[in-house]
């Protein structure tokens, strides 16, 4: 299939691509796109692919009156998954209702907010070779060292949402710039915030074209209208060189680059 990246991915930036479908388990050697909520396509990726409905489902595996073992295939909105969370009265999955994307894109960043992550609740992840179990997966701050396709995950959460979190959480993002944007560039430094950095440079709100460090947020890319791929990268490489340059600190890219 064909996938306009300016109109499919959260930034609005990049051209026409072929894009794999996978509708079964296979290998594939390329690059699984999820929903495009975190990614900067450049003018030449590498091959691009995207599972298919067959792996947009969640089955209940187990149930008793402490807890529920889902499956969840990995094209699953992280919507869908709050939702049925929230009407089946689980707990863990209240940070969903603001990070968009799918269960694939979610598992390979390692997703969360505020102490929350998809890693959290975790029991195992399917790949083509078979399960594999979380303790043997070393997952860290917005990482999953897999490199595999992920088809499914299997995650224990307990009975009890919780609606004081569910709001808190949706204030919090609630807070955030608007417009198109893959969310934050960087990751945080540990015991800083990438966002305080690239402000103290100078660097909040300044612009490459149409592409925009945000006025509201430092750690952010908005798209103003027509921003290119080369406008992005000249941000993203501004934003790390003047910190490094400052401060010393390395800022680790948050968003990928393909």
């Amino acid at each position: 299939m064909i996938i306009d990246f300016k109109k499919y991915s959260s930034v609005r930036i990049g051209e026409k691509f072929e894009v794999e479908v996978l509708e079964q388990k296979c290998e594939f050697e390329g690059f699984l796109i999820g929903g495009a909520n975190n990614l900067l396509i450049s003018n030449a990726p590498k091959k691009l692919g995207i599972l298919g409905k067959n792996f947009d489902f969640i089955e209940i595996l187990e149930k008793n009156k402490e807890f529920c073992i889902l499956k969840v295939g990995c094209a699953t909105k992280s919507s869908t998954m709050y939702r049925f969370a929230k009407e089946n009265g689980l707990g863990g999955f209240e940070f969903l209702s603001k990070i968009p994307g799918t269960l694939g894109g979610l598992l390979k960043m390692n997703a969360g907010l505020k102490g929350e992550s998809i890693s959290k609740h975790l029991e195992s992840i399917e790949l083509l070779e078979g399960e594999i179990l979380k303790e043997n997966i070393a997952f860290a701050y917005r990482f999953n060292p897999l490199k595999n396709p992920m088809f499914g995950a299997k995650f224990k959460l307990y009975f009890g949402f919780d609606t004081q979190k569910d709001e808190l959480l949706k204030n919090m993002r609630d807070n955030q710039p608007k417009g198109p944007s893959f969310g934050s560039i960087f990751k945080n430094p540990q015991d800083d915030f990438a966002g305080r950095l690239i402000e103290a440079v100078g660097l909040k709100g300044f612009c490459k074209n149409d592409a925009m460090i945000s006025d509201k947020h430092a750690n952010f890319l908005i798209n103003k209208k027509n921003a290119s791929f080369e406008d992005a990268i000249y941000l993203i490489e501004l934003a790390r060189s003047r910190v490094f340059e400052e401060f010393g600190v390395k800022l680790e890219n948050e968003v990928i680059v393909i």
